[in-house]
């Protein structure tokens, strides 16, 4: 069985996170064929959608796709966008929220047999240079405090 992405669960914590702080959730979405929303409202291939329960009726924001009812210019239009597409969840207020790739998961660590698999003749990753000292510290290993009246 394929593994579930973390995407849905983390999109699903962030639009929590935002009710629960009293803000609006809104997710900017990449828009091809996949995805039903409003065409009118579409710029340069994207939208950004209110998903607030009061903007929204029964929303559902599965591990596949994120579905819900809303009006647009009044009229009620029914939304389906994939995890895939939605690039973006965050307040609207704070704009406190997460971007996401849209190039798709990157290629995971190699496993630890494929590493040991590699040429004992391959040489070592060479040692990064020591951090320079930082000149605003001051000299020592005991922080100090000075009084400022």
């Amino acid at each position: 069985m394929a593994e579930i992405p973390t995407k849905p669960y983390l999109l699903r914590a962030l639009f929590e996170w935002c009710v629960d702080n009293g803000y609006t959730p809104h997710v900017a979405v990449k828009v091809d064929a996949r995805a039903q929303v409003p065409a009118e409202y579409v710029k340069n291939g994207e939208i950004t959608l209110n998903i607030s329960p009061n903007a929204v009726h029964k929303l559902q924001m599965g591990n596949e796709l994120v579905e819900f009812s809303a009006r647009f210019g009044g009229v009620a239009r029914q939304i389906s966008v994939p995890v895939t597409n939605i690039y973006a969840l965050y307040a609207k207020e704070t704009r406190q929220g997460m971007a996401f790739d849209q190039d798709g998961p990157k290629p995971m660590m190699p496993a630890m047999a494929e590493s040991e698999a590699a040429p004992s003749n391959a040489k070592p990753p060479a040692a990064l240079p020591a951090p320079a000292p930082d000149p605003k510290k001051p000299p020592g290993g005991k922080p100090t405090l000075r009084r400022i009246k």
